[in-house]
């Protein structure tokens, strides 16, 4: 009997979680764990890589059995164009501001995607810029400046 991957996409996936999982268990071990009564910092952080290996093996191991894509070509703009993002609302929430730092994360993250539509992603900037306010700024109290004055 030979072992053939039928469903790259999915093998890869499961291959991923598997990796994420070492890590989380790995990183970890550093902590006390606690117990389930009195939780100590590695003890959610160890769970969650046994549950992500876990459930990467399932993924992997299902990947032999049912039909699947391959594995297409790597989207080296949502790569890059995400993870800039992601650094610039790191560096902006603290220097230019809560809002203009999630315009600029939501923006670069739309413009990530394959279409990028300037009234929708306005729109949606103003709807998550509002809901983010709301449960961030005035509901957990976080004492983030709004804006780069104070």
């Amino acid at each position: 009997m030979s072992l053939k991957i039928k469903s790259q996409e999915d093998f890869w996936a499961g291959i991923m979680f598997i990796g994420f999982g070492i890590i989380a268990v790995v990183v970890s071990r550093d902590y006390p764990m606690g117990s389930a009564m009195r939780m100590g910092p590695g003890y959610f952080p160890t769970w969650l890589g046994i549950i992500m290996i876990l459930m990467g093996s399932a993924v992997s191991a299902m990947a032999f059995k049912y039909e699947g894509e391959k594995v297409g070509k790597f989207a080296w703009k949502a790569l890059l164009l995400l993870g800039l993002a992601f650094s610039i609302f790191a560096w902006a929430i603290d220097n230019i501001g809560f809002i203009p730092a999630l315009f600029i994360l939501i923006v670069l993250s739309a413009a990530a995607g394959q279409q990028f539509r300037v009234k929708e992603v306005l729109i949606l900037s103003a709807v998550l810029i509002a809901g983010s306010w709301g449960l961030f700024i005035k509901g957990l109290e976080l004492p983030f400046p709004l804006f780069w004055w104070r």
